[in-house]
């Protein structure tokens, strides 16, 4: 009996301990409510006695308030506004043990887990309240059709299955049959409904061609500047970058025979990423030719083709593809939300079967009742309709855009990459490369937030020094043509403070 009192006094401790902990540090806030005793008993394993004196003796020492009949709740004035000073000091000297083990065990990880610690990725900086965001990548959530898409998730809802399993690792097949006729009428892309994976987002099919195309030190073709995102994916398994210059027209493919033995080419042809080039017949079929004679794959990232304002579209490069060395990579996320976590690819007959293995292995499938709601207004036109919707939105946007660097900035920037897409590349005659960061803090301290093209070069290489001016890549998805054209007007004040620093 006294080592079982002895345990339950343990028990007891251990419990009172943490809630003391968690109301201190505000993970329990003033005012929130407890479990109830049982409900906590149960979760816990342990005794609604044992749970009952720790409450008893939390409200004895005024943590929570107590009475009967009511939850128990955080008293007011219960978590301490700081720490103690020996508190402190304990904290500050357990992150520095632990810092010192991490370092010790930093030899432990993959290789892989080497390189995605050098990655050193840095989430954005939150927007400030009033602040002009013309970043590139979210879209503004009133142009999502939430009555279509909640019509049909209901839809999706009153089918009842008849069994709660795994789904198919390429996908819901009912989505897959709606996006193989989708891309067939929109993009004129022919494939087999089992060629399709659906993935979530762009990024997860990177990260599967990395994984499953790549060894440590191949060499992989990547457009510089271009998509970071997607050559840290390539970088994490240890892949070898190798620079292909863009110009006017996209990919300069006269440069590919200098790629040597190159496993692979990840390629933005139809709006080349940041650039906006759209890349001609002639290249298009230079670049297949590249790969056929090399056995190289190509990543064709389809990422915004549903935006073209001035080009008419031209035959994809996996349409094109004779030997069967394309992987068309296409997303919702530009079109939807990024938040859906819905992508997909159309991967050659030789590599369907290993892809979808690796997707089983990795998270078996994405969420079901999304995927088949995506089919629903795919199939009932909703979607189609939607996307003519919001390309005149985003047209309307981007002219209000290129309308008010007119205005405020004239003959002082060069625009790029109005043809398509949902962002331009503004390159500002006036104001030297070195000074782009300068230019990115004086434009904040004018209230509006942009963002400098140098990061989207590889670093150590030369392309950046063809254009001597400073450049921004300028998203307008997020804004109205009002914002827009004040915004600008903030950065032209922005320019004229950072022309001041060279005496301009």
């Amino acid at each position: 009996m006294a080592m079982h009192n002895e345990r339950r006094t343990g028990l007891s401790r251990a419990l009172y301990e943490e809630f003391r902990a968690r109301i201190a540090d505000g993970t329990y806030a003033a005012g929130a409510v407890l479990p109830s005793t049982r409900a906590l008993a149960a979760e816990r394993g342990l005794s609604r006695a044992t749970v009952t004196l720790v409450y008893e003796q939390m409200a004895a020492d005024g943590l929570i308030d107590s009475r009967a009949g009511a939850a128990s709740r955080v008293a007011a004035g219960a978590a301490a506004p700081a720490p103690p000073r020996r508190a402190r000091a304990a904290a500050t000297a357990a992150a520095t043990v632990t810092a010192t083990a991490a370092g010790g065990l930093a030899g432990r990880l993959s290789r892989i887990g080497q390189h995605m610690q050098a990655l050193q990725l840095a989430d954005p900086r939150p927007t400030q309240p009033g602040e002009i965001d013309f970043v590139y990548g979210p879209l503004a959530g009133r142009d999502f059709p939430t009555s279509t898409w909640m019509k049909a998730l209901r839809a999706v809802e009153r089918q009842r299955m008849s069994r709660l399993e795994y789904e198919e690792p390429r996908g819901n097949l009912e989505l897959r049959r709606a996006l193989q006729k989708h891309l067939s009428q929109s993009r004129g892309l022919t494939c087999a409904v089992e060629q399709l994976l659906i993935v979530n987002g762009s990024q997860q099919a990177l990260d599967l061609c990395a994984r499953l195309l790549i060894n440590p030190g191949d060499q992989v073709v990547v457009e510089n500047p271009g998509y970071r995102m997607a050559h840290h994916a390539f970088e994490a398994y240890g892949a070898r970058l190798w620079s292909a210059p863009v110009d006017a027209q996209g990919l300069v493919t006269q440069r590919l025979a200098a790629a040597g033995d190159a496993k692979l080419a990840y390629v933005t042809p139809t709006h080349q990423f940041p650039l906006g080039a759209f890349l001609p017949m002639a290249r298009r079929r230079q670049l297949l030719d590249w790969a056929a004679r090399h056995h190289a794959w190509i990543i064709e990232d389809d990422y915004d083709s549903e935006y073209r304002y001035t080009v008419r579209p031209e035959a994809t490069l996996q349409s094109l593809d004779a030997h069967g060395c394309v992987i068309h990579v296409g997303t919702f996320s530009k079109t939807l939300s990024p938040q859906l976590r819905l992508g997909y690819m159309v991967l050659p007959p030789a590599l369907a079967e290993t892809f979808a293995a690796a997707r089983r292995v990795s998270d078996r499938h994405g969420a079901t009742g999304m995927q088949r709601a995506l089919a629903r207004i795919l199939e009932d036109g909703s979607y189609g309709r939607h996307v003519r919707r919001i390309r005149r939105l985003q047209q309307a946007r981007q002219h209000a855009l290129v309308q008010a660097l007119e205005r405020h900035l004239g003959p002082q920037v060069t625009v790029q990459g109005a043809a398509s897409g949902l962002h331009l590349v503004v390159w500002f005659k006036e104001v030297p490369a070195a000074l782009e960061p300068a230019l990115v803090d004086a434009a904040r301290a004018c209230g509006v937030r942009v963002y400098p093209i140098s990061p989207l070069y590889l670093p150590g290489t030369d392309e950046r020094q063809a254009n001597p001016a400073a450049g921004l890549v300028m998203g307008y998805a997020l804004l109205e043509p009002d914002t827009i054209a004040a915004g600008i007007q903030r950065l032209a004040e922005a320019v004229a403070r950072t022309r001041s620093l060279q005496g301009g």
